[in-house]
C-alpha cells in the first residue's frame, strides 16, 4: 500500500497538481489564522511584518498549516488509542438470507432473495440481528505505522518591486496589482512544509519561479476581474486558468506558480529517506477517465472514497467502509444521557433533509475509530480531546461495513458543534426523549432503539 499524503489545503489547483503527478492526497483544512502566524514570527525576529524575507513568509506559513493538520490527527490518534468498552459485530445479511430460506421464498420475514437484491435502504428492522462482541480495537491505525502519512503544507506569496503580494480579495485591489504586472518581471515564492506522522520530522523549503507578463490593456484587466478568478489566488493570477495566456515567459518550476511545486514536493520526501513513488495511490484510468486531461474538479474525492455495491442491493459511500460519532452528553449529577449530537443532512446528500450522526468514508491508513473521529471532527467540530471513545457497533455488510462509535464528552469538557461543511444543514444537540421525533436517516431509525439502550448501559457503567 502506498503512504497516504494528507494536503494542508482545500485549494483545488494544488489537489489536481498532485493528482495528474499520480498522488491522491487526503484534505484537510488547517485553518490557521496568516496574519497572526506573521506576527508572531515578525516579533520573534524583532523586524516588522514587511520586512520579512518572502521566503521567511512563505516558508513560515507552510509549517503553520502543516502543523495545524498534524496536531489534529495526532488528538485523533490520541483520543482513538485511549478507547475503552466493547465493539460489537452485526451481520444482518447473512441472517436475512437465511431468513428467506427458511421462509422458502415468503416475505413474512420482511427480507425475501429477491428483495436482498432490491432493497435501496439500510432498514432491517424486521431482522433479529444476533451480535457478536470483541474489545474494542485501538490498533491498526495512523499510530502504528512506521512512516506516514506525511503531511504537507503549502504558501504562496508573489514578489514584485520588492513587495510580498498574497490574495487580493477585491477587486480594487486586484486592479491595481494587475496595472503594476503589466509588462513586468516578478517572481512566485512556494513554501513547503512536510510533516512525517509516524516520526515527528519535518522539513521546509521554498522554491521559486521567475514569469513575465504581457502588456496588460484595460479590457484584457476588466474581463479578467469579472472573471472573479484573480481575487482569490496568490498574486492575482493562476497558471492554470484564464491568467495563463498572459504570461510570456517562465522560469523555474510550472508547478510552483499553480502553488505546489512538484520539484520542491520530491525533494523534501527524498530527504526523509522515501521514494517519491511510494506515494502514487492513483491509477492511469483514474487520472485519465475516457482519455480526458483533467482530474476530477472536486475537492470531495480522497482516498477511501469510492462507491462499493453491496449485496443489500445498495450502493455504499466508502471503499474502505465508513464510520460516525454517536456523542452523548450526560448529566453531571447522575451521569444519565440528557443530549446526543445530530447532524441534519444537506437536501443534496443520500436522503437528504434527515437526520443522523456525522460520519463518513474511513481513508486509507485510518482504523474506523481514527476515521469516524476525523469525519465528526471535520463536519461537526467534534474535538476529539475532548470526548472518551466507549464502545463501537459494526454493521458488517462483508465487503463493507459501517461503525457507529459510541462517545461521552470528557468530564469538564464541553463540545460545540457546528457544521463545518455543506454536507449540514445544521449540527446541534438533541435532547434525547426528542431523538425519535426527527426525520431520522433509514438506518438511524432502524438502529436508534438499540443505541439508546447502549447508551443507557454504558453511562451507567461510566459512573
Amino acid at each position: 500500500m502506498s503512504i497516504p499524503l494528507i494536503l494542508a489545503s482545500k485549494s483545488q489547483p494544488r489537489r489536481d497538481v498532485l493528482f495528474n503527478a499520480g498522488i491522491c492526497p487526503t484534505i484537510r483544512v488547517s485553518h490557521v489564522d496568516e496574519d497572526a502566524v506573521l506576527e508572531r514570527r515578525a516579533y520573534e525576529q524583532g523586524v516588522s511584518v514587511d520586512a520579512l524575507p518572502i521566503a521567511d513568509k512563505v516558508c513560515t506559513l507552510s509549517h503553520a498549516k502543516a502543523l495545524a493538520v498534524y496536531e489534529a490527527y495526532k488528538a485523533v490518534a490520541h483520543t482513538a488509542a485511549e478507547a475503552t468498552g466493547e465493539r460489537l459485530i452485526g451481520r444482518p445479511l447473512e441472517v436475512a438470507a437465511e431468513q428467506a430460506v427458511s421462509d422458502s421464498g415468503s416475505s413474512a420475514a420482511g427480507y425475501t432473495t429477491e428483495t436482498i437484491a432490491s432493497a435501496q435502504t439500510r432498514d432491517f428492522s424486521d431482522i433479529d440481528i444476533p451480535v457478536a462482541c470483541e474489545p474494542i480495537s485501538t490498533t491498526g491505525g495512523l499510530a502504528d505505522r512506521e512512516v506516514g502519512p506525511l503531511i504537507l503544507g503549502c504558501d504562496s506569496m508573489f514578489l514584485l518591486d520588492g513587495h510580498a503580494y498574497g490574495k487580493p480579495h477585491t477587486e480594487a485591489v486586484a486592479r491595481e496589482r494587475l496595472q503594476k504586472m503589466s509588462g513586468a518581471t516578478g517572481e512566485l515564492w512556494t513554501g513547503h512544509t512536510l510533516i512525517d506522522f509516524a516520526t515527528g520530522r519535518v522539513e521546509t523549503a521554498a522554491s521559486v519561479a521567475t514569469l513575465t507578463f504581457c502588456e496588460f490593456t484595460e479590457t484584457m484587466i476588466d474581463r479578467y476581474i469579472a472573471s472573479g478568478e484573480p481575487l482569490e489566488v496568490a498574486g492575482s493570477f493562476t497558471i492554470d486558468g484564464l491568467g495563463g495566456a498572459f504570461i510570456d515567459s517562465i522560469t523555474g518550476a510550472p508547478s510552483g506558480i499553480v502553488g505546489l511545486s512538484l520539484p520542491l514536493a520530491r525533494q523534501l520526501v527524498e530527504r526523509m529517506g522515501i521514494e517519491w513513488t511510494d506515494l502514487w495511490n492513483v491509477t492511469l484510468d483514474e487520472r485519465f477517465p475516457q482519455s480526458s486531461l483533467k482530474a476530477p474538479k472536486t475537492n470531495v474525492h480522497q482516498p477511501g472514497d469510492g462507491w462499493v455495491e453491496c449485496a443489500c442491493g445498495r450502493r455504499h459511500w466508502g471503499l474502505n467502509g465508513a464510520a460516525g460519532v454517536l456523542l452523548a452528553r450526560r448529566d453531571t449529577t447522575t451521569g444519565k444521557v440528557t443530549h446526543i449530537v445530530m447532524q441534519h443532512r444537506a437536501e443534496w446528500s443520500a436522503e437528504g433533509g434527515t437526520w443522523g450522526i456525522p460520519g463518513g468514508a474511513i481513508a486509507d491508513g485510518e482504523s474506523t475509530i481514527e476515521g469516524a473521529l476525523r469525519e465528526a471532527n471535520e463536519e461537526a467540530n467534534i474535538t476529539p480531546e475532548d470526548i472518551d471513545v466507549v464502545g463501537s457497533y459494526c454493521e458488517d455488510h462483508g465487503p463493507w461495513s459501517y461503525t457507529t462509535v459510541f462517545a461521552f464528552e470528557k468530564p469538564g469538557h464541553m463540545v460545540q458543534p457546528k457544521a463545518n461543511d455543506d454536507e449540514s444543514m445544521e449540527i446541534e444537540w438533541v435532547d434525547i426523549e426528542d431523538v425519535p421525533n426527527h426525520r431520522l436517516l433509514t438506518a438511524m431509525r432502524t438502529d436508534w432503539p438499540h443505541f439508546r439502550e447502549r447508551l443507557d448501559a454504558l453511562a451507567a457503567t461510566q459512573r
